[in-house]
């Protein structure tokens, strides 16, 4: 009987050859991995540094709250971009269709590196959710031959015009507050049937939304508002809400915090057949709890939620902790509340960064006399988390989710997540124009003024 070996066994040094190929192999990888070298739309593949071939350009990508400055003209073939993070939170750069950088840190940096950058226009982008709503894009020019670009070396030491900052903050304010087409959050009323339904209809489409002056975009909307009509209804009520479909695409209708029976869930395919575009379904249930809620797309839900598919459904009223002493300060047996006020909360999509679907100088200012007692329910249907602060006033935290709080709590500044809602309680008390805003700073401010998440209460005397 012959033994048979491999080659391993029977040569040594074949065993250490093969270890050193494998060695190479791993570093190889190792080192496409590190390189993060691409080829954007119709790159070619010449090698920067070969002879004859046109040398490396180094240019440079600054990114802050909310721009993407340096050099956006260049000249075609190999090119490296160094794109550095100067500002305050977390950024990315990424080429429409093309590369992007990991999401930056504040003071990170990456490099992006072309084989061959052909001639051409190509958009630029962050894509951290509400930052390319911003501000934070914009068009790189890439020129025949080659075009004068820096070397990265003097980025961010150019000379600021701080007088251009004080006239555009102070001018972005004054335009407050700015009228709009559309207004959101309009109450909807129902049709009463014989045996007592409150029927609703709703109609999704996309529909021209101004969210502030000049700025029209195509909004994914129910009635053709953002956010959508208020639904109000009391307990024990039967609900009938039709929903028919005009959007290319389907979509569903998720009752957020509401209790209702499964297979009014609106979770498509799981507890419905999706409703396709063109067609309609019924949703029946019975407002059976009391409920700060809210209604929105469940069905690719990233992209139509953002877009504008939200709205407020309230059912029933949250009880108040009247006669209660909170903290020392006694809220009265026999208050009456003058305003009650949905705020719905988002950052992204074509909607952005915005107040019930409107961005300052746009967004609705409120007016009130000093003594009064107001109701704000904030509803977050946004990507990120929102802390809602009141200039003077603080609110007493009554409720979460439509769930009265045991121990209610005063604060100035709510945190307010994704997918919450928390009911506050206040009283004006002093004459002025009083701020009321996103304490997230660079959700309300940029070098181009004042945006965003910012409206604001006018007081007059009793």
């Amino acid at each position: 009987m012959t033994q048979r070996t491999n080659a391993s066994q029977s040569d040594p040094s074949a065993s250490g050859f093969d270890r050193l190929l494998i060695l190479i192999g791993i570093i190889g990888v190792l080192v496409s991995i590190l390189a993060v070298v691409v080829v954007v739309r119709g790159g070619g593949t010449g090698a920067a540094g070969a002879e004859g071939e046109v040398p490396l350009q180094d240019a440079f990508f600054e990114l802050t709250e909310f721009a993407i400055e340096g050099d956006l003209e260049v000249g075609s073939g190999p090119t490296r971009f160094q794109v550095e993070n100067t500002g305050a939170v977390i950024h990315n750069l990424v080429f429409d269709g093309g590369p992007a950088t990991p999401e930056l840190a504040s003071g990170e940096s990456a490099v992006l590196e072309f084989e061959n950058l052909t001639p051409g226009t190509y958009d630029i982008f962050c894509s951290i959710a509400g930052h390319r709503e911003a501000g934070m894009e914009a068009r790189l020019v890439v020129t025949e031959g080659g075009a004068a670009v820096g070397d990265g070396a003097g980025h961010g030491e150019e000379e600021i015009d701080w007088e251009e900052l004080d006239r555009a903050m102070t001018e972005s304010m004054l335009a407050f507050p700015a009228e709009t087409e559309g207004k959101g959050n309009q109450t909807l009323e129902p049709t009463i049937l014989d045996d007592g339904t409150k029927e609703f209809r709703l109609t999704t489409a996309i529909t021209p939304w101004e969210v502030e002056p000049g700025k029209i975009v195509d909004a994914w909307t129910y009635n053709g508002q953002v956010p959508g009509p208020a639904i109000r209804v009391d307990l024990g009520d039967k609900i009938r809400v039709i929903v028919d479909n005009q959007l290319p695409m389907g979509t569903d209708v998720h009752w957020h915090g509401v209790h209702t029976p499964n297979d009014m869930d609106g979770v498509a395919p799981y507890t419905q057949d999706l409703i396709k575009s063109g067609e309609t379904f019924v949703y029946e249930f019975v407002a059976e709890d009391p409920a700060i809620g809210m209604y929105h797309a469940h069905h690719h839900g990233q992209m139509q939620i953002p877009n504008g598919l939200f709205g407020v459904f309230i059912i029933g009223d949250t009880p108040l902790p009247r006669g209660q002493t909170i903290s020392g300060v006694d809220i009265p047996e026999d208050l009456e509340v003058s305003q009650e006020i949905p705020m719905v909360l988002n950052d992204a999509g074509v909607i952005g960064l915005s107040l019930n679907g409107k961005s300052f100088p746009a967004t609705e200012p409120y007016s009130g006399k000093v003594g009064d007692w107001v109701v704000i329910h904030y509803y977050n249907e946004g990507l990120q988390i929102h802390p809602m602060h009141q200039h003077q006033f603080p609110q007493l935290v009554f409720a979460k989710d439509g769930i009265p709080l045991d121990q209610p709590y005063w604060s100035d500044t709510v945190n307010v997540a994704p997918g919450e809602r928390y009911s506050v309680l206040f009283q004006l008390e002093d004459p002025g124009v009083w701020v009321w805003h996103c304490h997230i700073l660079t959700h309300v401010e940029r070098d181009e003024g004042m945006f965003g998440m910012v409206t604001a209460w006018i007081v007059e005397e009793g």
